[in-house]
């Protein structure tokens, strides 16, 4: 049966000398001169060598290997090599707090973890004081691999395998492992292989710019999209508005990956005579793009940005893509439901909902496996695993409606979670911080509306000095919260927005009233009465050597 490996094999044997990864120099300034740039040939011929290596180490099938490699080209021909020997890899972001990269490195039950140089002393310095013994080892130290600490399984990896391990917030705080075998993955790259309308690929031909992170389930797509379409990945280290569209003509790209963030940055620019590349761009394919900007951005560029839903527990096999019209722009439409899923529309009593009345999204592939395509399950985590699935549906949290023209229109999340810029952040796990500092007798982590992020962190929060009211004082309150959060969470988890409330609004059993409190903060928001601090957070530098 299939795997990634496998079918990067395909594609070899079909465009060998074509180019399979670019990584432009506006991304490689941190640590060489120029673009990096593989063919399907050297690919194959690079993981294969490091594959040889981990296979004498041991490493095989059952075993997981932390990786903290960044939007580098280690990252793929390590996840090929590794993927030949059926080994599991745990992406870990390298702008992670000490606490959350030790979290996913021991919740994993990782075997090694591999980083790139500059991060060795990171990664050391997050599992000190742990109970772990886990073995370090950077990419220039590949000689040195230390022996598999487990044994691995026998056979030969299948589309039942794991690939993958990816950790997404969840609605307690704590990350959740979503566990990817060989189908998911090959699903996905079949789904973006044969869709059509305005995303159809042509093999061989395409050319997939995407500045976002390799350690979420996006960019693996944009992988798998063009390693089954016999394609280029130009990936770049990150997003970089002033020399986006330079890149995006240098690098000959033919399609783009985004989220809303992007677009509403790239209309904020000084316009040009050279901002149409219709010609050269064919589509945008991502999420979250703000409805005011979806058509302005479209008749400035020059190609239309295609919205969809997916999400990591459900990969793409079950996408739904606004890839054919009517795209209903200004209307958060993400298409309609393609013919292989089955879904339903529900309440939050689990009733099926009226025509064109929002509901939960319930979502399952239609025929005898019902999860095909899906995520194997939440790792160490079978009780959430079945709360997601109950009644033979996956749960996606998502508030959607449909219209009469059987069209999807995203509404909200009924998940307490909040995304901004593409990053799920769960709200309890902010609020859990927050609860920490002696001021903060109650808070409510809250989603805000933001033009350019789509959605902010907000915190309408109850002090304990009930005689920390005026203007002044809530300033330097907020002030120090914010250090606190930044000392305590990733930099874009802080929150930005910071409302000074008396009371809060909850039910009766005492619980928080979400929704009641997200349109309470939106209106101190719009109002003026909320204390901003968004430009005080900024990504944590990196110097990668």
């Amino acid at each position: 049966m299939t795997t990634v490996y496998n079918e990067f094999l395909k594609a070899e044997t079909k465009v060998s000398s074509q180019p399979f990864l670019h990584i432009p120099r506006q991304a490689t300034g941190n640590y060489q001169d120029g673009s990096v740039d593989y063919t399907y040939t050297q690919a194959l011929q690079a993981a294969a060598d490091l594959s040889e290596r981990y296979a004498g180490a041991g490493y095989g099938r059952g075993v997981r290997v932390a990786v903290m490699l960044d939007n580098r080209a280690e990252f793929f021909l390590h996840f090929l090599a590794l993927n030949k020997l059926g080994v599991s890899v745990v992406p870990v972001n390298s702008g992670f707090l000490p606490r959350e990269i030790a979290y996913i490195i021991n919740h994993s039950d990782a075997d090694l973890v591999l980083c790139l140089p500059c991060y060795r002393d990171q990664v050391r310095e997050a599992l000190a004081g742990t109970d772990t013994s886990i073995p370090i080892v950077d990419t220039e130290a590949m000689l040195e691999l230390p022996p598999c600490r487990n044994t691995a399984a026998p056979g030969a990896p299948d589309q039942h395998t794991e690939v993958a391990v990816l950790y997404t917030s969840g609605t307690t705080g704590t990350p959740k492992g979503c566990m990817l075998n060989n189908e998911y993955f090959t699903c996905m790259g079949q789904w973006y292989a044969d869709i059509d309308g305005y995303c159809q690929l042509t093999y061989g031909q395409e050319r997939l710019l995407t500045p976002l992170p390799l350690v979420h389930m996006n960019a693996l797509c944009s992988m798998m999209a063009m390693i089954m379409s016999g394609g280029c990945i130009i990936q770049l280290d990150r997003f970089h508005a002033s020399t986006w569209w330079e890149t995006v003509r240098a690098s000959q790209a033919t399609c783009l990956h985004y989220l809303g963030v992007i677009p509403a940055i790239l209309l904020n620019q000084p316009e040009s005579e050279c901002d149409n590349v219709g010609a050269q761009v064919k589509f945008g394919f991502g999420a979250g793009v703000d409805p005011k900007h979806l058509q302005r951005f479209e008749e400035r560029f020059g190609f239309p940005l295609v919205e969809g839903w997916a999400m990591t527990e459900t990969g793409t096999y079950v996408c739904i893509t606004a890839n054919k019209e009517p795209r209903h722009i200004g209307a958060r439409c993400i298409g309609r439901a393609p013919d292989i899923i089955d879904y339903r529309l529900v309440d939050e009593q689990g009733h099926d909902v009226a025509a064109g009345v929002p509901g939960e999204l319930l979502i399952r592939a239609r025929g005898d496996n019902p999860r095909k395509g899906f995520f194997s399950g939440y790792y160490k985590n079978p009780e959430e695993t079945a709360r997601v699935w109950e009644g033979g549906y996956f749960h996606t949290g998502d508030v959607v409606r449909i219209s009469a023209d059987g069209s999807f229109h995203f509404v909200d999340r009924r998940k307490n979670i909040i995304r901004r810029s593409g990053e799920n952040i769960a709200a309890v796990e902010v609020e859990n911080v927050l609860f920490q500092h002696p001021a903060v007798a109650n808070c409510a982590v809250t989603p805000v509306y933001d033009e350019t992020r789509g959605e902010e962190v907000g915190v309408c929060v109850i002090l304990n000095d009930a005689k920390a009211d005026a203007h002044s004082a809530e300033q330097a309150m907020a002030a120090t919260l914010f250090e606190f959060c930044a000392q305590h969470l990733v930099y874009y988890k802080a929150p930005a927005w910071y409302l000074f409330v008396t009371e809060l609004p909850m039910t009766a059993s005492q619980k928080l009233q979400r929704g009641e409190i997200k349109t309470l903060a939106n209106k101190l928001v719009e109002e003026g009465n909320g204390i901003d601090l968004r430009v005080r957070k900024r990504r944590h530098k990196h110097v990668a050597v």
